[in-house]
């Protein structure tokens, strides 16, 4: 552990933590962050393969301080459905998270992202919700991604609002969810070989510093009205899918 701190410059751990500290405020607000703006920095400095170990290692301890600071608006009920819906697609694609970044995937997804903010609103217009089993079977599909990707994240903010979660109940369910399926990722890594002294000193670098961010994030949102904080996460939905689409036409 010792010597992978030593291979890291000190330009390089003060700009992790930096990054980690940040994408904890954005990710306490609206939800989402860190899957998608740690690897900007990271891979310059690791390289991509240990990506996905190592975010998925930090964001115990991000999501962690995320559903404490929220603890009371936790949704358990659907929580538990996702998570029980997720587990078996999230070992498979833990399992195999090197063969699911390709370029098409990547675009795919994307645009399933940025399309699904106008298409929930056109289906809430007309009354349509995730029911429990419609969550369910999304919650199973989503699992792959989960575990074999980094950013999938953003994809269960838009599952939690369709089921009918709003404003700080959508950051709080979304977070134990994501530590319950963070210990099931990090077991299948575990079995695999691919948690290096690396992938534990850097994630431990990106979960401490992003520590205190969630509880900054509680009173940012707390002065947050419903309506602007829903707008919040929908943008952020959207630009999630564009800036994924973006980063696999430039790969």
């Amino acid at each position: 552990m010792l010597a992978a701190f030593a291979a890291l410059s000190l330009v390089q751990l003060v700009l992790i933590a930096g990054m980690g500290v940040l994408t904890s405020l954005i990710g306490g607000v609206a939800g989402y962050g860190t899957g998608a703006l740690m690897p900007l920095v990271l891979v310059p400095i690791v390289g991509a393969e240990p990506i996905v170990p190592i975010i998925a290692i930090s964001a115990l301890i991000t999501n962690a301080s995320r559903a404490t600071a929220f603890h009371k608006l936790i949704d358990w009920r659907r929580a538990l459905i996702v998570f029980a819906a997720a587990t078996p697609t999230c070992v498979l694609g833990a399992y195999g998270y090197t063969r699911l970044s390709g370029t098409g995937v990547m675009i795919l997804i994307g645009s399933m992202l940025a399309l699904s903010v106008p298409l929930r609103w056109s289906l809430r217009s007309r009354g349509f919700r995730l029911d429990d089993r419609r969550l369910a079977a999304a919650g199973f599909a989503w699992g792959v991604l989960v575990g074999g990707t980094t950013g999938a994240g953003v994809i269960l903010l838009s599952m939690l609002m369709a089921a009918g979660l709003e404003g700080a109940a959508v950051i709080a369910t979304d977070a134990v969810i994501s530590v319950a399926l963070g210990v099931v990722k990090l077991a299948v890594f575990g079995f695999a070989g691919v948690v290096t002294g690396q992938v534990v000193a850097v994630a431990l670098v990106i979960g401490l510093a992003a520590f205190p961010g969630a509880f900054v994030a509680r009173a940012l949102v707390a002065r947050l009205p419903i309506h602007i904080h829903t707008a919040i996460l929908d943008a952020v939905v959207v630009i999630g899918g564009l800036v994924m689409i973006i980063g696999a036409l430039h790969r």
